[in-house]
């Protein structure tokens, strides 16, 4: 009987998303507008989700009324627009002040275009206006970030560079964003690193905000050129790169451990999808999981750049790195980390990686669901104590705090 109701929910969501214009209504998942509401407030409260402020999360969920990918949108974007009044008026006067509401504008705005801004024009305005707000936050942190654009293909590859200040030919690590997330998302979370002298670039991965390429075999290019131009920078040790990962991008990290293992120096691969994650079985049952609020189909099918389930489902097999031939390859070390209970990457996955090629660390939370995020070990304390001293180590770089 489970089984068959399961069957008949995504039929049913099936059949919502074909009939229903791609604006309409992000009625992809496996919660009511009431269910929505109050998952949102629950998670605001206890896990701080998508780091806005809980009287931010209190008021949006006051002002939403239906599922229309838009109305979301116009309401936290009407968030956002009050931040970016307050920073302005507070740029000349109070620079820090300014600084932290262009950073809760972005936040907002980037909650209003989230999961994906592919699907609805007001989302791709968010989107915009997110952009614009992060790039002031960013211009008034220091150190402050850098727009980077790199010539590829006839269009072009944006992303943000951060650099210690003071430290000559400095370790970088580059840092990829997931499948919901954006490169300004991962800057915005960069101290912990530039504090310890390591540099960070980050960029879109393939199918997501300013890449100019979708997900398919090969994609991780743009990952080469990146690295290309960062042996450019005379600031950068071009000797001393890892790779960061997190939910779909430990894809890439992976791959890039096996095609760039000459020019990096590790990979962590947070939320390890890279076989089992890409096979129907999987999907079929992980598009309703109830750790995504909602939209996990529309935002994992237009990476690909396809529309219907059918194409959905034909489209990922080829990028198993089991199909690729790369899983049995020599690589650059790999650190693997996921929740055993995680219900959109398979676990399985990461145990396949431990049993073929190389061997790999891994940290796994028996108890841990989507990356092992639990509230008593959330993505900052795994950021903290198990990514960043790893990264450290295979960088050479003795962190601040242990030199004290």
């Amino acid at each position: 009987m489970k089984l068959l109701t399961r069957t008949l929910a995504v039929i049913t969501a099936l059949i919502t998303v074909a009939i229903a214009p791609a604006s309409l209504a992000q009625d992809w998942g496996p919660r009511s507008l009431d269910e929505l509401k109050a998952e949102i407030l629950h998670r605001s409260r206890e896990e701080g989700w998508r780091d806005v402020k809980y009287e931010d999360a209190e008021r949006a969920v006051s002002e939403l009324t239906s599922l229309d990918r838009d109305h979301w949108a116009a309401i936290w974007s009407g968030i956002g627009d009050d931040y970016m009044s307050r920073a302005t008026m507070l740029e000349s006067t109070s620079p820090e002040k300014a600084r932290e509401n262009y950073l809760s504008a972005f936040r907002a705005y980037n909650t209003g275009r989230w999961p994906t801004e592919k699907h609805s024009l007001g989302k791709r305005q968010a989107y915009e206006n997110g952009l614009k707000a992060f790039d002031n936050f960013g211009r008034l942190l220091d150190p402050a970030i850098e727009t980077v654009r790199i010539p590829f293909e006839g269009s072009e590859i944006i992303g943000h560079l951060r650099l210690p200040v003071g430290v000559e030919r400095a370790p970088l690590v580059l840092s990829i964003n997931g499948l919901d997330s954006r490169k300004e998302d991962v800057m915005v979370n960069t101290d912990g690193f530039i504090d310890n002298g390591v540099g960070v670039f980050a960029m879109d991965m393939p199918g997501t905000g300013q890449a100019p390429v979708l997900i398919d075999v090969g994609s991780e290019r743009i990952f080469s050129t990146a690295l290309d131009y960062l042996a450019t920078r005379s600031e950068i040790d071009a000797s001393r790169i890892a790779v960061q990962g997190r939910s779909w991008s430990g894809y890439w990290a992976a791959v890039l451990a096996y095609t760039e293992r000459d020019r990096i120096r590790g990979a962590v691969v947070h939320g390890v999808g890279i076989h089992n994650y890409f096979q129907p079985e999987w999907q079929e049952k992980a598009i309703l999981s109830p750790e995504y609020l909602f939209d996990l189909f529309p935002a994992r099918s237009v990476v690909y750049g396809v529309d219907t389930m059918e194409d959905f489902l034909a489209y990922g097999p080829r990028m198993s790195l089991l199909e690729r031939g790369l899983i049995d390859q020599p690589s650059a070390p790999m650190l693997l980390i996921n929740g055993e209970k995680d219900t959109q990457q398979p676990i399985a996955d990461l145990y396949l990686m431990m049993k073929r090629g190389d061997p790999k660390q891994a940290w796994v939370n028996p108890e841990g669901g989507h990356m092992g995020d639990t509230k008593e070990y959330p993505f900052s304390w795994i950021m903290a104590n198990i990514i960043q001293p790893w990264i450290f180590h295979q960088l050479g770089v003795m962190p601040m705090a242990l030199e004290r």
